[in-house]
């Protein structure tokens, strides 16, 4: 019996310190591999140690201090972490829960006793440490590169089940003597997990529906601006053939006034002068799209009467690409005529400075434009009520985030600001 126990013990030992090396995140180098592999051997002689001359007893009260303890130590030095190697000890023992359940369920169908269920907790014990190795090492692993406080939700089971173990089971006898606390307390910690999950991934998959809405949408956006670039250049081709033919035009109204048809003569002239205007292209800077946008923009702001001044020093290619660029350069700009409009109809002056240049690979941008000053702050972005609203801005911090660049957006002197580096 005490032969039994003792390989038993050693077994469950292995379990256990395998398990918990598996669920850290440790690069596995032949350096490594040695020092686990030694930590292992010196914490089972120890064990043996204590088995031998203390008393075997002993052995089980003193396993958090004698192995657990160092265990944790050996796995933050390897995997140079504090949190998660704590928490990759108490998950496998309580994956060690599996092969002492399992062995009593052998023992409740075979009505064996004691020496059964050592023998089927030996039995179980290597299937079930390669089927966690390979289903669930991978899983508990990657919950290590979350943030420390995510760890520790996913730990909090594990801990509360090892210290229910420990003070019920191993230094007092209150599950076994039927305590209504202790036998409850289990089961109302599941409960609480449960519901705490359910709720987690709720939120959380309310949080992911809402990105992949706004992600539609910047997509919807991206191919509007792809095609409102390839129309401008287009139109812009077209007005270049017209200036580039401009003899033949002459030659056709010549015809037209010789031949007295001056109606027709004049109608075409508007045609023509009609197209030419409409695709005007001021020129900014070196930037084709750019260029393009802002003439575009600027034709409209314009129109409703609001002063704009546009500075550019932008070269003919940057490391963006021209939709993304148009998408964020259109959204902040419609943002800024938004506003302005709505200082007009208060009876306001209103006008729009912008500012884009080109640094050592990096775009700035800055455009000032009047608003009413009645602007709220989420965590440094500026949100609204209004439906249809806000999406330009949310589409702003997209594109600034997928280039790893950054965004602010401020208030100061009734005028709204906004700069971004990407």
């Amino acid at each position: 019996m005490s032969t039994l126990y003792l390989a038993n013990h050693i077994v469950v030992s292995v379990f256990g310190m395998v398990l918990s090396a598996a669920f850290c995140n440790i690069v596995w180098t032949r350096r490594r591999r040695l020092v686990m592999a030694g930590s292992m051997a010196a914490l089972l002689v120890f064990q043996g140690m204590i088995y031998f001359f203390i008393a075997p007893e002993t052995v089980g009260c003193l396993y958090p201090l004698t192995v657990h303890l160092p265990l944790a130590v050996v796995l933050c030095i390897l995997s140079r972490e504090c949190v998660w190697p704590v928490i990759s000890v108490l998950t496998a023992y309580l994956c060690c829960q599996l092969r002492r359940w399992l062995a009593l369920l052998i023992v409740a169908i075979c009505s064996g006793s004691s020496v059964v269920q050592s023998t089927a907790e030996l039995a179980v014990t290597l299937p079930i440490l390669l089927v966690l190795l390979r289903a669930a090492a991978s899983p508990v692993r990657s919950v290590s590169h979350f943030t420390v406080s995510v760890q520790c939700q996913f730990g909090l089971v594990p801990a509360l089940y090892y210290g229910f173990d420990y003070l019920t089971r191993i230094y007092t006898d209150l599950l076994l003597e039927g305590v209504l606390v202790a036998v409850e307390f289990m089961p109302f910690v599941c409960s609480v997990a449960y519901l705490v999950f359910v709720v987690y991934t709720s939120q959380e998959r309310q949080i992911r529906r809402r990105i992949e809405q706004r992600q539609d949408i910047l997509n919807l956006q991206i191919a509007q601006a792809v095609r409102e670039i390839r129309t401008l250049r287009e139109s812009r081709k077209k007005a270049s053939a017209y200036r580039h033919d401009l003899r033949h035009h002459m030659q056709y109204l010549s015809a037209c006034i010789e031949n007295g048809c001056l109606e027709q003569a004049q109608r075409y002239i508007r045609e023509v002068c009609t197209e030419i205007e409409a695709v005007r292209v001021t020129v900014f800077c070196e930037n084709e799209a750019v260029n393009l946008i802002f003439s575009a923009f600027a034709g409209q702001i314009a129109e409703c009467g609001i002063p704009i001044e546009i500075w550019a020093r932008i070269p003919r290619t940057i490391p963006i690409s021209e939709s993304d660029l148009c998408v964020l350069l259109s959204n902040a700009l419609e943002n800024a005529l938004h506003a302005c409009r709505k200082v007009q109809e208060r009876g306001g002056t209103a006008a729009i400075a912008v500012s884009a240049y080109e640094k050592n690979g990096k775009f700035f941008l800055q455009i000032i434009n009047s608003c009413d000053g009645e602007v709220t702050f989420e965590r440094g972005i500026p949100v609204t009520d209004t439906k249809g609203h806000g999406i330009g801005v949310h589409s702003i911090c997209a594109i600034v985030e997928k280039y790893g660049g950054v965004c602010t957006f401020s208030v100061k002197d009734r005028q709204f600001i906004l700069r971004a580096s990407l």
